[in-house]
């Protein structure tokens, strides 16, 4: 009689257990509604993470709306122009490799001076599009405008963030965008990350043969290496 007491008390201990436990991932996965990182934004999304898309997407231009957590037509008008400007499928699902592009995912670099392969590739495809037939110190030069841009507080805080804002450079929509980056222009990309700045500091450069931005000709001038000039 004393061990069926017992068997029943035992009973009764492990359920409550059950209950609790259930009771418990019930709220962590309603409260993941509004705050927990989604691996996949897109149109009813809520939370921490559709917040973060908002602001990155607002600080490259794609978005004018409310920083507000919801992932509604607007934030989703938003990504699908950013996505169609980075040539990735135009979707408006900020799926992992959106996330990537705008600098959200884990792998990706901000201005703690780390930076990862991706990075490393992204700033090499942007100087061998930018800079091709440019001296190797002029090549470096345009990366380093591109990392300056990172540790600026004007400009995005990471290397996609800075390429794709919008209008910054315009050949991410031409077809310069499909020249493949060499050894030469991985190497720009690698010696500027370590520490190596022809343009002493510049935030912009232009090739005034091409360019009548009196915004650009206004800059100061820092110094001319090649068709390019490098200015604050």
């Amino acid at each position: 009689m004393k061990d069926s007491r017992i068997y029943r008390g035992y009973r009764t201990v492990i359920a409550l257990l059950l209950a609790f436990t259930v009771t418990v991932f019930a709220i962590y996965i309603q409260k993941g509604d509004t705050d927990s990182v989604y691996t996949l934004s897109k149109i009813g999304s809520r939370g921490n993470e559709v917040r973060q898309i908002q602001k990155k997407l607002r600080e490259l231009g794609y978005y004018k709306g409310s920083v507000d957590g919801i992932y509604g037509t607007g934030t989703q008008k938003a990504v699908k122009s950013f996505q169609k400007n980075c040539g990735l499928t135009a979707d408006g699902i900020a799926g992992p490799k959106t996330l990537k592009y705008l600098g959200l995912s884990s792998s990706s670099a901000g201005s703690s001076g780390s930076y990862s392969s991706s990075d490393i590739n992204l700033l090499a495809k942007l100087i061998a599009a930018e800079a091709r037939g440019e001296s190797y110190t002029g090549q470096v030069a345009v990366g380093a405008v591109v990392l300056n841009r990172v540790t600026h507080s004007s400009f995005p805080d990471t290397v996609a963030g800075v390429i794709y804002q919008k209008g910054a450079f315009s050949c991410v929509n031409d077809s310069n965008w499909s020249v493949s980056p060499n050894s030469t222009s991985l190497k720009a990309a690698r010696d500027c990350i370590n520490g190596w700045d022809p343009s002493g500091g510049a935030i912009y450069y232009y090739n005034p043969a091409k360019t009548n931005n009196s915004f650009m000709h206004s800059r100061p001038v820092i110094t001319t290496i090649g068709r390019h000039v490098f200015c604050r």
